[in-house]
């Protein structure tokens, strides 16, 4: 009992932490066009690699660029796209899981041996395929995302109605004469969204690892525009003389990951969510 509480305790410790610390993060990437001392595609050449001063605080990449400011604007990319591929992939999934798992038969079968062919394949070697067929380019990388990870959403959703459908709510409710439509918004979403959500903050990390890896590549956000993997790109041919050109969205990458992580283990084991992809 007192292990429980103890337990309790440090999760809800966890999760104020992270959740101050993102907040603090996704409120300077709101404001960074108003915070940052400096335009982050302007070049200098005269200022170019220069040691942090109270002008420049991080210092000035090899383009003589302000450093603070790109990692800020680096931010709506690598904070604002990770979002907007989860929210996307979660709503997909949401639609298509649910529908699938709901009315079974041959469209269940149909949409789950697609999602499963798609499972097959290692996610990243699909999105390089994708980006491959679409081009570079940052909305090129976000459909593939997209495309990609809404199939492991759909395949939760779908494992969750199959176990819901058949509860004595569910019959209730078909016997009061409610809609299938009815059904699905009213009973079924409620009770399957949240846990998903739970287990939907472990993959945002990744979704930033992965735009971070398709700029490094040279395939996802196009120079001059900052993003912290294409800034890491850019700064690797200095790692000698300049290692902190690569450190500082390197850095920023580590922090937002582990943030995501630990307080997607910490909802986990707050609401008994075990992760499944």
């Amino acid at each position: 009992m007192i292990a429980s509480i103890r337990t309790g305790l440090k999760s809800q410790k966890t999760v104020a932490v992270c959740s101050v610390i993102l907040f603090v993060l996704f409120s300077l990437t709101i404001l960074a066009p108003w915070i940052s001392p400096h335009d982050p595609v302007e070049v200098n050449l005269a200022l170019k690699l220069q040691s942090p001063t109270w002008e420049y605080p991080l210092g000035t990449d090899h383009l003589g660029r302000c450093n603070l400011s790109r990692l800020l604007h680096g931010a709506q990319v690598s904070l604002g796209f990770a979002s907007l591929i989860f929210i996307s992939s979660l709503l997909i999934g949401l639609l298509i899981g649910t529908f699938s798992g709901y009315k079974g038969g041959v469209i269940d079968l149909i949409l789950m041996r697609f999602c499963e062919g798609v499972m097959a394949f290692p996610s990243l070697v699909l999105i390089l395929g994708l980006v491959g067929i679409f081009g570079p380019g940052l909305p090129q990388v976000v459909l593939a995302m997209v495309l990609v990870q809404w199939v492991y959403y759909a395949r939760m959703f779908r494992g969750m109605v199959l176990s819901l459908k058949e509860r004595n709510f569910i019959t209730a409710a078909r016997i009061s004469g409610s809609s299938q439509w009815t059904i699905i918004r009213r009973h079924l979403i409620p009770n399957v969204l949240p846990p998903i959500i739970v287990m939907g903050t472990l993959e945002i990390g990744w979704a930033i690892m992965d735009i971070a890896a398709m700029s490094f590549l040279g395939l996802g956000i196009q120079p001059p525009s900052p993003e912290w993997g294409s800034m890491i790109h850019e700064g690797k041919s200095y790692i000698r003389s300049n290692p902190e050109l690569m450190l500082y969205p390197g850095i920023m990458i580590l922090i937002v990951v582990i943030t995501f992580n630990v307080l997607g283990e910490a909802l986990s084991d707050r609401f008994g969510v075990k992760r499944r992809f």
